[in-house]
C-alpha cells in the first residue's frame, strides 16, 4: 500500500516546486513556525532543567524535605530532630543538613543588590560531589567565607573569577555583612537564582540571623552499600512524622519541576507559545496548499475526468503536505539550534537541542502540514470535470 501510495510522489513533488517563489514562501513560513515552538520549547525545558539543577550534585541517596516545602524559592524548614530520628533507621550509614537562602549580593562597581541562592553545610562533612567545592572545604571553616559559582551571570555579580586570580580573597557584602569570596565552582544559573553560593552553617547563619539552627531544609542521607533504596524511604517515611517527606533524587527534582509546569504560569506562557507557533505554521501552509489547489482547479478537473478517483487526488495533495512539512523543518532545525548556541551564552542556562525535541517538532510539523491539507482538500472535492469544458 505504501509502495503505491508513494508512486504518486513525482506528481506532487512537481506540483510543489513549480512555484519556485510560493515553495520558498511555504519553507520559510514552516520553519518560522518550527522555530517558534524551538524555542517554546527549549525554554521551558531550560527552565525546568536549570530550577532542578541544584539538586543533582547533592551527596546522598534519600533527602527529607519539609511537606510544605514547594521549590528553591519558597523553601520550608523543619526540625533537626527528624534527621536525627532518621539516623535510627536500618540502612542509613549517614546524616548531612543543608540550609538554603535567598541572599542579597551588593555589586561592588554598580552598587546594585541582586538575588544570589546560598547553601550552607557542615564543611567537615561532604554534601556536595562537586570536586572543587569539596577540595576548598577547610576554608569554609573559617567564619565569613564563602565559594561563588564562576557560573553565575557576569553582568550581575561582576567578573568574580578574574578578581580571584589577583587576590587570594575577594571582599563583597552578602544581605549587608561583610564577607570573603574565597574560592569557586561550577553548578550555572537558572531562572530562580542567578548565582550560587556554597557556606559553611555558621556563616549561613550569620549572613540570615533570622534563621533559627536547629531548623533545616533539607536532610541528606547516605544509606549504606546494597541497601534497597525503596525500603528504607517507606521504613522512614512510615517512622517519621508527617509534616515532612523522604524522597530519592528523581521524586526531588520531579517535585521541583512540577511546580514550575503547574504551580507557576511559566509552564503556561511556554505551552501557549507553542501551540501559537503550532497555529501559525497551520495557517501558511494552508495558505499555500489552497492557493496550489485553485490555481490547478482545471487540471485536477481533468484528472478526474480521465478517471483518476477523489483518492488519488487526496494522496497527491497529502504528499504536497508532507514534503513542504520536511523541506521547511530541516531550516527551522538549524536555525533553532544556533539560536539555543547564542541563547546559552548569553543566558548560561542548560539549552541545547535534543533528539527527542526534534522528533516533537517534526512531528507536529507533519501534523500541521496535514491537517492543512486536509482543510484544503474541501476546495479539491469541488473540482468537477464539467469546469474543464
Amino acid at each position: 500500500m505504501l509502495r503505491h501510495f508513494f508512486r504518486k510522489t513525482p506528481l506532487a513533488w512537481l506540483q510543489v516546486k513549480r512555484e519556485k517563489t510560493r515553495l520558498a514562501v511555504a519553507l520559510a513560513g514552516i520553519a518560522f513556525a518550527d522555530v517558534l515552538m524551538f524555542v517554546q520549547m527549549g525554554l521551558k525545558d531550560a527552565l525546568y532543567d536549570s530550577a532542578a539543577s541544584p539538586y543533582a550534585p547533592l551527596q546522598a541517596d534519600l533527602f527529607i524535605i519539609s511537606s510544605g516545602f514547594e521549590n528553591l524559592q519558597v523553601v520550608e524548614s523543619f526540625p533537626r530532630e527528624r534527621l536525627y530520628q532518621a539516623a535510627g533507621v536500618h540502612g542509613v550509614e549517614s546524616i548531612n543538613s543543608l540550609y538554603i537562602g535567598r541572599g542579597q549580593w551588593r555589586n561592588s562597581q554598580t552598587r546594585l543588590s541582586y538575588t544570589i541562592l546560598t547553601f550552607g553545610s557542615n564543611p567537615n562533612q561532604v554534601a556536595f560531589s562537586l570536586p572543587e567545592v569539596n577540595q576548598q572545604l577547610p576554608k569554609l571553616k573559617l567564619l565569613n567565607r564563602v565559594l561563588y559559582d564562576k557560573a553565575g551571570r557576569e553582568n550581575f555579580f561582576g567578573n568574580v573569577p578574574q578578581q580571584l586570580q589577583q587576590t587570594p580573597s575577594l571582599p563583597v557584602q552578602i544581605n549587608h555583612r561583610s564577607t570573603q569570596v574565597v574560592g569557586t565552582f561550577t553548578l550555572g544559573a537558572s531562572f530562580a537564582a542567578d548565582g550560587n553560593l556554597i557556606t559553611s552553617d555558621s556563616t549561613f547563619l550569620r549572613l540570615f540571623p533570622e534563621r533559627k539552627a536547629h531548623e533545616i531544609d533539607i536532610g541528606l542521607l547516605k544509606l549504606r552499600a546494597k541497601t534497597d533504596i525503596q525500603q528504607v524511604q517507606a521504613a522512614l517515611q512510615s517512622r517519621l512524622s508527617k509534616d515532612v517527606l523522604v524522597l530519592t533524587l528523581d521524586e526531588l527534582t520531579t517535585r521541583e519541576k512540577n511546580y514550575w509546569s503547574n504551580g507557576s504560569p511559566i509552564g503556561f506562557i511556554f505551552g501557549f507559545g507553542t501551540i501559537i507557533g503550532f497555529v501559525v505554521g497551520l495557517v501558511i501552509v494552508y495558505q499555500i496548499l489552497y492557493s496550489d489547489v485553485s490555481d490547478h482547479l482545471s487540471e485536477y478537473a481533468t484528472l478526474k475526468a480521465m478517471g483518476y478517483s477523489d483518492h488519488y487526488l487526496v494522496g497527491v495533495l497529502v504528499q504536497e503536505a508532507l514534503i513542504l512539512a520536511v523541506l521547511g523543518f530541516l531550516p527551522g532545525l538549524v536555525l533553532s539550534t544556533g539560536l539555543y548556541f547564542v541563547a546559552r551564552s548569553a543566558t548560561l542556562l542548560p539549552i541545547s537541542m535534543t533528539v527527542s525535541r526534534a522528533a516533537m517538532v517534526l512531528a507536529l510539523t507533519i501534523v500541521m502540514c496535514t491537517v492543512s491539507g486536509g482543510v484544503a482538500l474541501r476546495k479539491l472535492q469541488a473540482a468537477d470535470p464539467a469546469d474543464v469544458f
